[in-house]
């Protein structure tokens, strides 16, 4: 079982965090604090698997209490978690250690999927320690990387693997122009409905964002902007 506790000063987020764990099999809720501070007092005294932690924090950063963990020795895996947009702020968790990140707002499908890769790669035999072939290095940090997922995780009926790959694609060709349904139902040769399914889903995985386009009178156009903040997408070179 692991024990997951939540660092998190934004009460909504951190009960939707401690709920989050409680609904998937293999977590064990460790509950939740509101500092830096007191998760620091909690990780010398408990046992904790996994920290999911907020990077902005009311009295020290995560930044800085990530530092002062690895100073004290304590390596407790960590998922990160922030509204930041910048990239040296990603740089500097991955550099203590950070082994997944989450970009709020998230939703449950995003933690959810997050959570199970973790616990995929924490499932490894307690007594299997030798690392014989690169093989075998590459198969256990497969199970942290999002560029796996279709592997790793059922997708939902209607949605396979080829087409969410073309449509990520098509997506991330926009950059931040961003694309509507019609118009990806056209580069991709299929149905708007089709389309929409598609883009409907990249936006509860948190993947992607959709927003109204005003061009002309009357009513707008939805929009979907690939986050150029997501993590690797699909299988495709970008995310290789």
């Amino acid at each position: 079982m692991i024990r997951a506790l939540v660092v998190e000063d934004e009460l909504v987020a951190a009960e939707a965090l401690v709920e989050y764990i409680e609904r998937l099999s293999g977590f064990e809720n460790a509950g939740h604090v509101h500092t830096g501070g007191e998760a620091l007092q909690r990780l010398a005294t408990e046992q904790v698997d996994l920290v999911l932690l907020d990077i902005y924090l009311p009295d020290i950063s995560g930044l800085d209490l990530l530092r002062r963990l690895r100073g004290a020795g304590n390596t407790v895996d960590v998922i990160a978690m922030t509204r930041a947009r910048d990239l040296t702020v990603v740089q500097a968790a991955v550099s203590f250690g950070v082994i997944q990140y989450l970009v709020k707002p998230f939703t449950f499908s995003t933690v959810k999927q997050r959570l199970e890769h973790y616990r995929d790669y924490a499932a490894r035999p307690a007594d299997d320690r030798m690392i014989f072939v690169q093989q075998d290095v590459d198969s256990l940090l497969k199970r942290l990387r999002w560029s796996d997922y279709g592997d790793t995780l059922d997708l939902p009926k209607g949605i396979s693997r080829e087409s969410l790959r073309a449509v990520i694609a098509a997506l991330q060709q926009c950059g931040t122009g961003g694309m509507s349904a019609d118009e990806l139902a056209n580069v991709l040769n299929t149905s708007r409905v089709t389309a929409r399914r598609y883009l409907e889903y990249l936006v509860e995985s948190g993947l992607v964002v959709r927003h109204p386009r005003y061009k002309h009178a009357g009513r707008p156009q939805l929009e979907y902007t690939w986050r150029v903040d997501s993590w690797p997408d699909i299988d495709t070179p970008e995310g290789r």
